[in-house]
């Protein structure tokens, strides 16, 4: 009972994944320890808030594991069950978290240019993220907050 509880208040959606009334979760055979799992977590953090690895329009899973120098199959256990997230939310998250410095800091920077300048590539995908992370377009969010200070 216990675990379908932990399960529920988790944040997880949909039915628990359960075999004879035991949770199974994804990574049950992986070995990753708590510690490790916390190294790795703060190297991911560090790679998105220090060196920006975001930015780079291409970066996939491999190429962030490969930069912090982890086992990919690792860095994705950390990102799902550490960080409740799979790689391209939270690399969408650090680029509109960027996105929405340059909208304020930079009001002379055009949208698209701000959009390049975060790693996106395609106008459609910045404005989804945007608009899912900030709950406002880019050009509603620049407006919303210069206007109102």
């Amino acid at each position: 009972m216990r675990t379908i509880l932990k399960h529920w208040f988790s944040g997880n959606k949909g039915q628990p994944d359960l075999q004879n009334g035991v949770l199974v979760t994804k990574y049950a055979k992986s070995g990753l320890t708590q510690q490790e799992a916390s190294e790795i977590k703060q190297k991911i953090e560090r790679a998105f808030e220090l060196d920006k690895l975001f930015k780079d329009n291409s970066i996939g899973l491999n190429d962030l594991s490969h930069h912090i120098a982890q086992d990919r199959y690792k860095v994705s256990q950390v990102l799902n069950e550490y960080l409740n997230k799979n790689f391209y939310s939270i690399l969408n998250y650090y680029r509109v978290r960027e996105a929405q410095e340059l909208l304020l800091n930079h009001p002379h920077m055009s949208v698209k240019a701000v959009m390049y300048e975060v790693g996106f590539n395609s106008k459609a995908s910045f404005y989804s993220a945007f608009k899912k992370e900030a709950g406002l377009s880019p050009n509603d969010y620049r407006n919303l907050v210069l206007y109102a200070s």
